[in-house]
């Protein structure tokens, strides 16, 4: 670690240091792939041990393995804000009703 600005300390190394500096042979490969939302077609690039068959070329003009998920910040119900409460029954009410202030 060394300081940096506003005496926070920084990594010495790296991220490509860090990953030569690895004992050889027993880590799987971190290499970048993309991940892609199905359900709302959004698409990130980063890195991961995760691999595919399935590859996607990129803006920069590279493949890439492609890795698609369910969910991820730009359709999950707390990123996007659409959160809702599913009352079923009227357990809400029910709740408000038992620990109301008397």
């Amino acid at each position: 670690m060394r300081e940096g600005e506003g005496g926070r300390y920084t990594a010495a190394l790296s991220p490509n240091d860090l990953v030569s500096a690895m004992k050889a042979g027993i880590h799987p490969d971190y290499r970048d792939v993309v991940f892609q939302d199905v359900t709302t077609d959004y698409q990130f690039l980063t890195r991961s041990t995760l691999g595919s068959k399935e590859t996607i070329k990129w803006e920069d003009g590279n493949e890439y393995p492609l890795i698609k998920v369910d969910i991820s910040s730009a359709s999950h119900p707390f990123y996007t804000g659409k959160h809702k409460i599913v009352d079923t029954s009227g357990r809400v009410d029910k709740f408000r009703k038992r620990y109301a202030q008397k």
